[in-house]
């Protein structure tokens, strides 16, 4: 109950495809599916791990009541045990202020969590908080929770309280910059005018990362619309380490690993799932570089079993990055698993047989890797050191470009016609009939320009 207002679950899902709720920090999963289950527990995922971005953290200190309040509504309705938020010890103000916030309601929590990469990957987050592992391939739910984003769950509860679309994004511009800031603007804004409206790059050469240093991707086109699943821009020379991984090609890295991998295992020891117990083993991946195969049997035709899970381990991996950043040699098995997945579908992934480790690697407490440690490692000391504070943002949105496809799932269908007018918070896209995918919302009043086969483009009244 919030303020007095109830609702059952089936509204409650509605409310949430009909607003187009998606995971605000991730891949964009569509709300409503998630929300279609009998958890035990509804665990808030306030970690945000990625250096640089303050979006959750600004959130949960700057609107720690309503944030609550939608906790609340969450484990009433969908009937669960109890409600975490859970944050990362150093994020004081937003600490204080949701225990504050969380005082009259017994059956929430707020779990303390420490300064780690990458706690915000759901199944780390999963035993962080309740001690429990998430199976091999699994979901959080097979656990007995879902896990929702701290701005996804803003959205869900304007969705189901006000009746309000998503039509607007929380995001951090950092780095080179001038005027380092947490806005929320319109979805479908340009990344070049939000670079403008914070003052403008301090550089002429400028790279920017759409999303965290560790699993962001280059922006080739400044004028790529933001989407609901941006997080942040991070504005950086282009000469600078970072940008020069991120754009080196898998045929380079390839052959820098043919020649330069001396097998050494730190990034398997490092390997946030291999040391939850899961059975991945990124060392051996690499072997493919060199060998074309993983010393195995089975792998020249890349199949696994349960035995030997050969290259079908690949699908275990989350991508976070970390195996590049503790790589003697800076090579990046992450990317090979990525290519592995693309080339091996869905079906490879079913070869054999996902298991459930029941503990824990026992080094694993000691191999947890420290923030502080990855910022000095990433050469981002001196943006980590700026303040990016929550800030109305001081323009007016002309234009914007709304992407059919902002959610995992299905590309969503235009509604809308050339010339139409259509006012903030009409729906001008709707995924396929039973597919999964979300709805699209004009995020502003205006009149529709373009209608293309993966985009709308609204220009303002």
């Amino acid at each position: 109950m919030v303020n007095g207002y109830t609702m059952n679950k089936e509204q409650l899902i509605a409310a949430a495809k009909k607003a187009g709720v998606v995971g605000a920090g991730g891949a964009g999963f569509p709300t409503a599916v998630k929300l279609n289950a009998n958890p035990e527990y509804i665990v808030i995922n306030g970690a945000e791990c990625e250096p640089l971005l303050k979006v959750d953290q600004s959130l949960a200190e700057a609107s720690s009541e309503s944030l609550i309040e939608g906790l609340n509504l969450l484990v009433e309705t969908l009937g669960a045990k109890e409600g975490i938020f859970a944050l990362k010890a150093k994020y004081y103000g937003a600490v204080k202020a949701l225990n504050k916030a969380a005082e009259n309601f017994p059956t929430i929590s707020i779990k303390s969590l420490g300064n780690y990469y990458p706690l915000g990957d759901e199944q780390i987050l999963i035993y962080e908080v309740l001690g429990r592992i998430v199976a091999e391939g699994g979901l959080p739910l097979g656990r007995g929770a879902i896990v929702v984003n701290v701005e996804s769950l803003m959205n869900l509860r304007a969705a189901a309280i006000d009746d309000r679309a998503v039509v607007e994004k929380y995001l951090t511009v950092t780095g080179e910059i001038n005027k380092p800031a947490t806005y929320k603007v319109p979805v479908g804004l340009s990344v070049r005018e939000i670079i403008e409206a914070s003052g403008g790059a301090k550089i002429k050469d400028l790279a920017v990362i759409n999303g965290g240093p560790m699993m962001g991707s280059l922006i080739e086109d400044l004028n790529s619309p933001i989407t609901k699943t941006t997080k942040g821009l991070i504005v950086l020379d282009r000469s600078h380490p970072l940008i020069s991984s991120k754009s080196r090609s898998l045929t380079q890295m390839m052959r820098q690993a043919r020649t330069a991998c001396c097998h050494c295992y730190y990034c398997t020891d490092l390997c946030p799932r291999y040391l939850l117990g899961h059975r991945l083993y990124p060392d051996k991946v690499m072997r493919l570089s060199s060998y074309a195969t993983m010393g195995e049997k089975g792998d020249s035709e890349f199949i696994g079993t349960e035995a030997n899970p050969g290259p079908s381990q690949v699908f275990l991996c989350c991508e976070c990055g970390l195996c590049e950043l503790v790589c003697v040699m800076g090579l990046q098995p992450w990317r090979l698993n990525r290519e592995l997945k693309a080339r091996l579908g869905p079906e490879a992934a079913k070869a054999f047989k996902k298991l459930e480790p029941q503990k824990v690697n026992p080094f694993r407490e000691f191999r947890r890797y420290p923030i502080p440690k990855l910022i000095n490692k990433l050469g981002l000391e001196s943006y980590d050191k700026l303040s990016a504070p929550l800030t109305d943002y001081p323009s007016q949105a002309k234009k914007v470009t709304l992407l059919l496809k902002q959610s995992l799932g299905t590309p969503s269908i235009a509604q809308v016609k050339l010339g139409d007018r259509v006012k903030k918070g009409e729906v001008v896209a709707t995924p396929p009939q039973g597919s999964l995918g979300s709805i699209i919302h004009s995020s502003i009043d205006g009149k529709v320009e373009q209608v293309l086969s993966d985009r709308i483009v609204v220009t303002a009244d």
